[in-house]
């Protein structure tokens, strides 16, 4: 649920075009970035009110690191875009155990 709250307010955050060019592209990933950015102390609440003793918990700890990997991606197209693909590691994802 939380993962699928994210997404969409990162999708209703930055409304893209077809005919985008590479200035609005630019400003667009930089809105995004600083969205994903701005859910840091959102996820710290949201873990300090979790509950320790439930059977399943949510793993914030992977969440933070998947949004990292996420920032550091915008960031490195921002900073030095480039025509050859670039590997990351995959997302968790799941963040239930």
């Amino acid at each position: 649920m939380v993962q699928k709250t994210i997404i969409t307010a990162l999708l209703l955050a930055c409304p893209f075009t077809a005919s985008a060019d590479n200035d609005a592209e630019r400003t667009a990933l930089a809105k995004i970035k600083h969205e994903i950015e701005s859910l840091k102390p959102l996820i710290a609440e949201a873990k300090a009110q979790a509950d320790s003793d439930a059977r399943v918990q949510f793993h914030y700890d992977w969440l933070a690191l998947d949004l990292d990997r996420m920032v550091l991606g915008i960031q490195e197209h921002l900073s030095a875009p480039s025509t050859q693909p670039r590997s990351f590691p995959p997302l968790k994802g799941d963040y239930r155990h």
